[in-house]
């Protein structure tokens, strides 16, 4: 079995599943499917992936980012998510700009926020020599 021919599922805790919901569907613009005991269920990218924000009651946030996504114009959606209140976090061991966007080494630009329960996000934008080395070899 080569799970790479199957499709993911991602998975988010949350103990404030009503704030959760309004930050992912309304704030972040994922599609919502479902809402039942266990999960709130959203579709997100072009392969409709699942997303599970999973009820995991108290629970303390990882300190690293759990959830992000790739996206071809980082400055827009940073500026797009900032006017609906989303906060760009600042790290004191990157220098980021203005928007709070650091730009790695090898020239991948990230922003880090949070969602509702404290779990760190991230949107990215990486130049395509950098994406020459996740792309699939068969």
């Amino acid at each position: 079995m080569q799970l790479t021919h199957h499709s993911p599922i991602a998975f988010v805790p949350t103990n404030k599943p009503e704030a959760a919901r309004a930050f992912y569907e309304e704030t972040l613009g994922l599609t919502f499917v479902s809402d039942d005991a266990f999960a709130l269920i959203f579709r997100l990218g072009p392969g409709q992936t699942v997303l599970r924000v999973v009820r995991a009651g108290n629970f303390i946030p990882a300190p690293f980012t759990i959830l992000g996504w790739e996206t071809s114009d980082l400055r827009g959606d940073v500026e797009r998510l900032s006017a609906k209140g989303v906060e760009f976090l600042r790290f004191d061991f990157f220098k980021q700009d203005d928007q709070g966007i650091w730009t790695a080494p090898d020239g991948s630009q990230i922003a880090w926020f949070k969602d509702p329960d404290g779990n760190t996000l991230s949107l990215s934008h990486h130049p395509a020599a950098v994406h020459e080395r996740f792309s699939v070899r068969r």
